[in-house]
């Protein structure tokens, strides 16, 4: 018998069926009471549940209540009531005339990059508002995601959702959620966090743009298997989009992008189009910014060397950049993505992983101190710094590239940049603000990796820095510094200079 017509808890009129699920039905209804449409989630419930699985389902329909409740954003559904309904609970709603972006997705294919962005924008600030609130999603995808007919975007269905402070309506083993969105740590059975949500709207932004699932295998095994361990393939039609799903796409949870990061790239990505109107028409003054550490003599006496980079005057645009192969050691796993940055691709864990690759085309090797070479794009200008620094400007004088040896330097530069380091720069560097610092690995030997954005005199920028020890206790440090507007353009110097460093330990 169908439920069209019905009044539910004497109040609200069934008039439009407007989704259906395995688990319940959307409606669009009428409120008596107040005459406004809403929308009226109501549960289905399998003829073979046990007891303790229908119960299990009536308390995750109260908690995608409570969940949803929690979170008072624009970008997330509100939550009217939960009524009671034959004994089954179901969820009042706003209504929302909409399709969900999976619906639109099927009907005109994918999206441009700045459509896409401003998707994602809406979703991070939901998302944000959510983990505020102590609420994780646990199931954000395509078909999670209203695109209202006024423009608003909505984030809606918290049925999985799981609030902190509450138990796991989950068994040991048992995966909740829909698989082609599930992070790599949910599938290793890791307790989910803010960066799981953050994973899934980095495979929602890769399919809004390349109108396929950047995992998708024949099998959901197999889509499981690729998730954990597969790289995706590269982004084609991302353009300046494809930084922020490179860093989603990460599958160490710590290292991916957090949602403060994803929101200020995606303002950045949606104002591309408006800053690349405004050309740089003068020379810019330079600007402090910040050194590799640099610590010598046989005290481990600590100093700062002070470099100079180049600011120019274009508004913030795009900024770049996921973890590079060299972020895991020769004995794991290779990157979760393939770099954007015309870097060699990720190579197989082997004893050659630990070789530089072949320096590629359009760049030549050149010498940075002893024993110790990288990469360089061809026409860049070498300059001999204070304290034996070696830096690389690009021909416009708004990059460079710097590169620098610092004997018996110890082999921890992350301990240094956090306790000195980074202040200093913070200090010297108004707006200076940290993307990611964070231990790793450079061919098996201790490293640590350091990103961060600071502004310039006319524009924000953006810099890179790696940082690895010899065996012999030299520390090696490359750094790149661009204007954040360029830095997807730029990124793939600091990969390509980075990846290809030859070192002769013996000079």
């Amino acid at each position: 018998m169908s439920d069209l017509g019905r009044l539910v808890a004497g109040r609200y009129l069934l008039v439009e069926r407007v989704g259906s699920g395995g688990m319940g039905t959307v409606w669009r209804a009428e409120d008596r009471l107040l005459g406004r449409h809403v929308a009226v989630k109501k549960l289905h419930i399998p003829p073979h549940l046990h007891d303790d699985e229908v119960r299990t389902l009536h308390e995750r329909t109260r908690r995608e209540a409570r969940s949803a409740a929690r979170i008072a954003h624009p970008n997330v559904i509100v939550v009217h009531d939960v009524v009671d309904d034959e004994g089954l609970p179901c969820i009042v709603m706003e209504y929302i005339p909409s399709a969900t972006l999976s619906d639109v997705l099927k009907q005109r294919g994918a999206l441009p990059p700045e459509e896409a962005a401003r998707i994602g924008l809406a979703m991070a600030a939901a998302l944000r508002a959510a983990h505020d609130a102590g609420v994780l999603h646990r199931d954000v995808k395509p078909a999670n995601v209203l695109l209202g007919d006024g423009g608003r975007i909505v984030l809606t269905d918290f049925g999985i959702a799981m609030e902190s402070g509450t138990s796991s309506l989950t068994k040991p083993g048992e995966l909740i959620g829909s698989i082609r969105y599930l992070s790599p740590e949910r599938l290793r059975d890791a307790e989910p966090g803010p960066a799981s949500d953050l994973w899934a709207l980095g495979a929602t932004l890769y399919q809004a743009v390349e109108g396929q699932h950047p995992f998708a295998r024949d099998t959901p095994i197999e889509t499981a298997y690729a998730i954990a361990t597969d790289p995706y393939e590269p982004l084609r039609n991302a353009g300046d989009l494809a930084p922020v799903i490179e860093g989603l796409l990460v599958k160490e949870p710590g290292q991916r992008m957090d949602v403060h990061e994803v929101e200020r790239r995606l303002v950045d990505v949606t104002a591309t189009r408006t800053a690349r109107l405004d050309p740089p028409t003068r020379p810019e003054r330079t600007e402090a910014a910040p050194s590799p550490p640099a610590r010598k003599g046989s005290g481990n006496r600590r100093r700062t060397v002070v470099r100079s980079i180049v600011a120019v005057a274009l508004a913030a645009a795009v900024a770049g950049g996921g973890a590079l192969w060299w972020l895991k050691g020769p004995g794991d796993e290779p990157s979760s993505h393939a770099s954007g940055s015309g870097a060699s691709a990720s190579p197989s864990p082997s004893p050659s992983a630990t070789l530089p690759p072949p320096v590629p085309d359009g760049y030549q090797l050149q010498k940075a101190g002893s024993g110790f070479s990288v990469p360089v794009p061809d026409g860049w200008t070498r300059k001999t710094l204070d304290g034996g620094e070696v830096a690389f400007i690009d021909p416009s004088g708004l990059v460079g590239l710097r590169v620098n040896a610092i004997e018996f330097a110890g082999t921890d530069p992350l301990r240094h940049w956090r306790e000195t380091e980074e202040e200093q720069t913070a200090r010297d560097n108004p707006g200076y603000e940290r993307v990611r610092m964070a231990e790793t690995t450079f061919r098996g030997r201790p490293a640590g990796y350091w990103e961060f954005t600071f502004d310039g005199r006319a524009r924000q920028y953006r810099a890179a820095e790696l940082a690895f020890s010899s065996t012999d206790g030299t520390q090696y440090v490359v750094y790149l510094s661009a204007p954040n507007a360029q830095w997807h353009t730029y990124r793939k110097v600091f990969d390509t200079a980075a990846n290809g460093v030859r070192v002769s330990e013996t000079g």
